[in-house]
């Protein structure tokens, strides 16, 4: 397979051993189901050590058993991890098992598959989002049309702190996010191809949330 394109300055492929290795069991097409949805919040739970790397924290005192130790916080109930429904629900699943305290927030999109742009049909978010820090996540940036609407949105409501989290993405989607929202940090654990003329990311996995929740019209044997 040819290398892809060079990554834009919005965009970190993590590369982590244990995540390339995963990606590359989510791109079987053999790999069952209920494996498929591990495998993905797995590589969620390692890429949330990238994605918030630069998180604020704050100096706090810790009682040892012996002494008092100097220790560091982070202030977990202001991180929102937002799931683009609903492929993206597995993502978030992993995220909290590392942030456990974060809150969590939903978006909804579905693409028209002629003209392969979303439109939003559910939103929710925890109360003064210009004090807290997104961690935006989909499974899959092909056209980068439902990435860039849930950004959007996520701005209308006042959010300052966005980041965005993948497993698969293709040039022509991170290019857009990139060009829409150049303040927004991408961190996917593949950067792909291509599209094809249907909107699907090249090798790619297939459709995400079909094999996440099982809901392929056919299967492998």
């Amino acid at each position: 397979m040819p290398e892809p394109t060079t990554p834009l300055p919005t965009l970190s492929v993590v590369e982590h051993p244990l995540v390339q290795h995963k990606i590359s069991c989510l791109r079987e097409k053999r790999t069952p189901q209920k494996l498929f949805r591990e495998m993905a919040l797995e590589i969620a739970m390692l890429m949330t050590y990238d994605a918030t790397r630069d998180l604020a924290r704050e100096e706090v005192a810790v009682e040892t058993p012996l002494e008092t130790a100097r220790g560091w916080r982070v202030r977990e109930d202001d991180i929102v991890v937002v799931p683009i429904l609903r492929a993206g629900l597995a993502m978030a699943e992993g995220v909290g098992r590392i942030l456990t305290g974060a809150r969590t927030g939903h978006v909804g999109f579905q693409r028209d598959e002629e003209t392969l742009e979303p439109f939003m049909y559910y939103a929710k978010l925890p109360p003064d989002p210009e004090r807290l820090a997104f961690l935006l996540v989909d499974p899959m940036l092909a056209t980068g049309g439902s990435a860039c609407a849930a950004t959007a949105w996520l701005k209308k409501q006042g959010a300052r702190d966005i980041r965005f989290m993948c497993l698969v993405t293709a040039p022509e989607g991170a290019s857009r996010m990139a060009d829409e929202h150049p303040d927004v940090p991408i961190y996917t654990a593949a950067l792909d191809e291509r599209l094809d003329e249907s909107g699907y990311i090249r090798p790619g996995l297939g459709d995400a949330g079909d094999r996440i929740f099982g809901t392929l019209t056919a299967f492998v044997d």
